[in-house]
């Protein structure tokens, strides 16, 4: 049983899936279902169309440099059999998967990295430019039991005066 790979998006095609296309030159290309063909036909660039793996590893969004992909490469000649070969090798495998799912769990803690502080940025931000919304003025100088706990932000002087003005 050989698994292929579909050309346009780097998925698994199992036996008796998908379509195959042979071009004139009797260069063969695989795809894992109908969407990966309709846009192999329309000439689109698989590094370009955000949900295929080219594109991942091009933005970095999947592991590209890890030497344990090595082992998914296609082995055409056939080897003897040998008990001791195939236990070092399942041996083998098992590390293998051990290394693999650790460098994947550095590289996902690596990408997310900065989010938390880009968020609270982007928090502050909205804070500062739709204060407004939130704190009323002339609500506070009415009833004192309605302030909210200190918060320092800029208000732009303009919009201090018309709140001025207001009252």
């Amino acid at each position: 049983m050989r698994l292929e790979k579909c050309w346009f998006c780097s998925s698994t095609v199992y036996p008796g899936h998908g379509i195959q296309f042979v071009r004139n030159d009797a260069k063969i290309f695989r795809f894992c279902r109908s969407k990966c063909h309709k846009n192999f036909k329309m000439k689109r660039n698989p590094r370009k169309v955000k949900w295929t793996k080219a594109y991942r590893r091009l933005h970095g969004k999947d592991m590209t440099q890890d030497s344990t992909f090595e082992f998914e490469r296609k082995r055409n000649r056939p080897e003897r059999y040998d008990r001791n070969l195939t236990e070092n090798t399942l041996k083998a495998i098992k590390k293998i998967d051990k290394v693999r799912v650790e460098r994947e769990a550095r590289h996902i803690a690596k990408r997310m990295k900065g989010k938390k502080s880009k968020e609270q940025k982007e928090a502050a931000k909205e804070l500062d430019h739709s204060i407004h919304m939130v704190k009323a003025p002339a609500a506070f100088l009415q009833e004192p039991s309605r302030t909210l706990p200190k918060i320092t932000v800029k208000v732009p002087q303009q919009q201090a005066e018309e709140n001025r003005m207001e009252e």
